[in-house]
Parts: C-alpha cells; sequence; structure tokens
C-alpha cells in the first residue's frame, strides 16, 4: 500500500468529548489534513469517519488521543474499513 492510497479509519471516541467542541474542532482538523468522512455525537462519545492518504487519516488519529482544549479523552478505538469515496466533511447532528 502506498502512502497516496486512500484509507479509511472509522474512529469512536471516548471520555468527556461533548460540550467541549469536539465535533467541531474535528472538522476543521480533518479539513486542514484533506480529508472527507464526518463526525458526529453518539451516547458512548464521538464517532468519526476519515478518508484520505494513510499519513494524513494517522495524524487525524492522533489528534484524535488529544481533541480540543477542554476535551478529556479516555480512550479511541479505530476499526481499518475500505475506502467509500466520500467527499468533504461533515459535521452530522
Amino acid at each position: 500500500m502506498t502512502d497516496t492510497q486512500t484509507v479509511r479509519a472509522h474512529v469512536t471516541i471516548t471520555g468527556v468529548v461533548q460540550g467541549v467542541y469536539f465535533r467541531s474542532s474535528a472538522a476543521d482538523e480533518a479539513r486542514f489534513f484533506g480529508l472527507a468522512g464526518w463526525v458526529r455525537n453518539t451516547a458512548q462519545g464521538v464517532e468519526a469517519v476519515f478518508e484520505g492518504p494513510r499519513p494524513a487519516v494517522e495524524q487525524m488519529i492522533a489528534w484524535c488521543h488529544e481533541g480540543p482544549r477542554r476535551a478529556t479523552v479516555d480512550r479511541v478505538d479505530v476499526t481499518w474499513e475500505d475506502s467509500q469515496g466520500l467527499s468533504g466533511f461533515i459535521v452530522r447532528h
């Protein structure tokens, strides 16, 4: 697999990740890295999908371990999936 091949990571983040601008910050970061996908709140925390070149997706996953300044991340679980050719990055409600 080359670094330019598109990969997809399905990520769940738990901890103090709601009410701290995690979704909007994650969307800003994902757009900065040129990734496609989405982010949303769940009953357990935050769920996101990131698609793009592997190095950028891995940087985004690393960012998820910290999150925005007010977040306290307890756990980040990543499942690698087949890319679905997404375009753009959205915050789901």
